[in-house]
């Protein structure tokens, strides 16, 4: 008689006490119990002994895992009794009788190594590779009814398919798996595969393949790894001996401390593929108080910015030619994270390009400051648009006019000239650059620079006559406004041509 007993326990720590015994009966008989009358149901028989029998201890085991039992005959034996006691209420078992010579067959092989090896480790994936199981390679015709199943979870190793299916980390498969208990009872013809509803489980079970990459793997965690052959005929499985690997650290991104005050042009230089950057500011002074500006330098990028402090996201929003003020306080230190999203489209001026060295082009210009004893972002114009007089237009002097705010600030105009006759198109290139500050332009081209506050927005206009100029020449004017915080703000360029007669 051989006795084959495998233990599937439902956890890793839980465990069962086997014992066989062997039993010597004296008198014995058998009572048959019938139904009520009526009943179509078999009777069931009830065995009795009863004498001074003696008990033998064969075997004892007491485990987690798969134990086998091989005897030999006994002829003074009447009974054989197995007893099961688990020492886990939850505890599973599952036991195999078989009977005569030679191995029964009902359990996979194992190869001569039954490791599993660990190929490559990456960040989020770990491959692994098993020699095939010898029960594929003696028993070709037989290959259809095993499939190898992969577990992984952060515990520690499993020495059955039973105690991992407990505690896999996909529960859809431990209601499929003992579910088939039923199915396995009698032999049947063996499926080509397992279901489809469960082939886009990544690397659970995966046919005769003894090659697998497990993915979606967290950075820098320690997992361990168990490979189970399956007989789907007799379901049943043998354990190869697992292994464990720690997935490698994420790439930490290079972050920029940006200095007090900095004016700094961002540029990405891989346009083929998504960039990003990351920047530090901490400001001075006891309040945290900070003030973050930024414009897009080119019309055709899609360029965001994430503020976070402490892990958390204060902010996420999108640049634009539009000047983008972000307040920063209470915290210590910010991370600054820049992204440009898709590809660059076709750009509205190169005359970015022409600010940067080695032809990069600039994709935001940011600057962080301190901002003491200030309880808000400064106020902006009401308008950026500058306005010309014609009536006071003369050939040699124009007048501008522009919106101001109610702080008192610093507005500088700079002129360009363009030369006699129709400047239209040239003056129009020449005033589509919202990136083009006062650092990027010659003093020769300052004209006056002058301090202006109102109270009252509504009224908050200033004018400047401009002199000195040519008769019939056009010239295009920029007027900065100078602040104390932020990137300098430039409004819209003006283009104005001088009266050739007067």
């Amino acid at each position: 008689v051989k006795t084959a007993v495998y233990c599937g326990l439902g956890g890793f720590t839980k465990k069962i006490k086997l014992k066989i015994y062997l039993e010597k009966v004296t008198n014995y008989y058998f009572n048959t119990v019938p139904f009520l009358t009526g009943s179509t149901k078999k009777s069931m028989p009830e065995v009795w002994w009863r004498g001074p029998g003696t008990e033998e201890k064969l075997h004892s085991f007491t485990g987690n895992t798969m134990d086998t039992y091989v005897g030999p005959p006994h002829a003074h034996a009447s009974i054989y009794i197995l007893r099961l006691r688990s020492r886990e209420h939850d505890t599973r078992a599952t036991v195999y009788l078989h009977e005569g010579l030679g191995p029964s067959g009902a359990f996979p092989l194992l190869p001569a190594d039954p490791r599993v090896h660990t190929l490559g480790v990456g960040m989020t994936s770990v491959t692994l590779s098993w020699a095939p199981s010898a029960s594929l390679t003696r028993l070709p015709h037989t290959q259809k009814s095993y499939d190898y199943c992969v577990f992984v979870n952060p515990t520690h190793n499993y020495p059955s398919l039973c105690a991992a299916r407990e505690m896999t980390v996909w529960p859809i498969l431990k209601d499929w798996w003992w579910q088939q208990w039923d199915t396995f009872s009698e032999p049947q013809a063996p499926p080509s595969s397992l279901p489809d509803e469960y082939s886009d489980l990544p690397c659970l079970c995966k046919g005769t393949e003894s090659v697998c990459t497990v993915s979606e793997l967290l950075p820098d965690t320690q997992y361990y790894f168990d490979v189970f052959v399956i007989d789907r005929v007799n379901g049943t499985s043998m354990a190869y001996t697992g292994t464990f690997a720690r997935t490698h650290e994420e790439a930490r991104p290079a972050i920029t401390p940006l200095r007090e005050g900095e004016l700094r042009w961002v540029t990405f230089r891989d346009r083929s593929s998504n960039s990003e950057q990351f920047f530090s500011f901490r400001p001075r002074g006891w309040q945290q108080s900070g003030l973050l500006t930024l414009q897009s330098c080119s019309g055709g990028q899609k360029v965001k910015v994430t503020v976070s402090s402490k892990g958390h996201v204060l902010t996420s929003q999108a640049v634009g030619e539009d000047l983008v003020q972000i307040w920063l306080q209470g915290s210590p230190s910010y991370l600054i994270h820049l992204e440009r999203e898709g590809t660059a489209t076709a750009q509205t001026s190169g005359a970015a390009d022409q600010v940067l060295p080695g032809g990069l082009t600039a994709s935001v210009k940011m600057q962080t400051s301190s901002a003491y004893h200030r309880r808000g972002v400064p106020s902006l114009p009401s308008t950026l648009q500058i306005k010309s007089f014609n009536r006071l237009r003369t050939c040699n002097s124009i007048t501008l006019a522009w919106m101001g705010t109610e702080e008192r600030s610093l507005y500088c105009v700079y002129r360009r000239q363009l030369g006699k006759g129709n400047g239209e198109t040239a003056g129009a290139s020449a005033a589509t650059a919202p990136c083009l500050g006062p650092e990027s332009r010659s003093d020769t081209e300052r004209v006056l620079c002058k301090y202006f506050q109102e109270l009252n927005p509504r009224r908050a206009v200033t004018t400047a006559v401009i002199g000195g100029l040519e008769p019939g020449m056009a010239y295009v004017f920029d007027v900065y406004l100078m602040r104390r915080w932020g990137i300098p703000i430039k409004y819209a360029s003006k283009m104005v041509k001088t009266r050739k007669e007067c």
